[in-house]
């Protein structure tokens, strides 16, 4: 009993910290934004700062809500949390373009921007440089993915909530990496040609989809701490299982797909003309 209590402290001790951490850096991108939008006229726009906050809540959803309290019980909610942090918070903060309002090297001169193409500088010196490239963000991803799901490493986690944080911390991590080439937020520059992108999103389904059918369809338990849990809801822990690799097999692919697709769009659309990209947008 004992044990249940200091677990269930350290559990909220890191659901406040979370949702401190969230609060705080809403609070300094608001003004950061507010100090510095007209800075580049169009290169923040609304709409950015409307995904910076849904990555956000997104975050606090993951890691801080009421939700973050089932993945104990259910590996489908266990499975959400990840979801929710590597598929959605973290290309929405991204999108959000935190780096251009930390940045320093900024210039004022260069092609008019539009919404979608915040100003670059040459590209990402020394080690971010190969931390930022392709091939590093997508075996970083990709890697975390199936090393956290080993068997004995998944147990570990479920059992200590401090190692629990730091799976939850590089999912996050590792997410920003891998959607860093498909957003390419500032300071990057494209080290890739565009069209390799939507290839790059298609493979990363591959180890996904082999996690996602092993857990569908092994016909055991992996994991014995969803065993002797305590059950609220009406699944086995089989049961629970499947639905879980069901889940990621559907999220992942349409997560991927729909960004592939609207790149495939891009680079087939027609080239817009000068006068067309210098067009205010209301």
């Amino acid at each position: 009993m004992q044990h249940g209590v200091q677990t269930s402290l350290e559990f909220h001790s890191w659901h406040f910290f979370g949702l401190g951490l969230s609060v705080a850096a809403g609070a300094v991108y608001r003004w950061l934004w507010s100090l510095r939008r007209h800075a580049f006229r169009d290169a923040i726009p609304l709409w950015r700062v409307r995904a910076f906050y849904g990555g956000l809540s997104f975050l606090w959803l993951a890691v801080a809500s009421p939700l973050a309290e089932l993945h104990h019980e259910l590996l489908t909610m266990h499975m959400v949390q990840h979801l929710l942090l590597s598929t959605l918070a973290a290309p929405l903060l991204l999108l959000g373009e935190p780096f251009l309002l930390l940045g320093r090297g900024w210039r004022r001169e260069s092609a008019p921007l539009s919404p979608s193409r915040p100003v670059r500088q040459e590209g990402v010196p020394g080690a971010a440089g190969w931390i930022t490239h392709p091939v590093f963000c997508w075996l970083a991803a990709v890697g975390t993915l199936l090393a956290w799901h080993v068997p004995r490493i998944f147990e570990w986690a479920i059992e200590s909530p401090l190692l629990h944080g730091l799976q939850q911390f590089t999912f996050m991590v590792t997410g920003i990496l891998f959607w860093w080439p498909v957003v390419r937020p500032w300071p990057g520059t494209s080290v890739w040609p565009r069209w390799s992108i939507p290839l790059y999103l298609l493979l990363a389904t591959l180890p996904c989809d082999a996690l996602s059918a092993f857990l569908t369809f092994c016909g055991r338990v992996v994991y014995p701490a969803y065993l002797d849990g305590p059950r609220h809801f009406p699944l086995s822990p089989l049961q629970d299982q499947e639905c879980a690799g069901a889940l990621m097999w559907v999220w992942v692919t349409v997560a991927y797909l729909i960004p592939a697709v609207f790149i495939t769009l891009q680079i087939l659309a027609p080239p817009v003309s000068r006068a067309e990209e210098e067009r205010p947008v209301n």
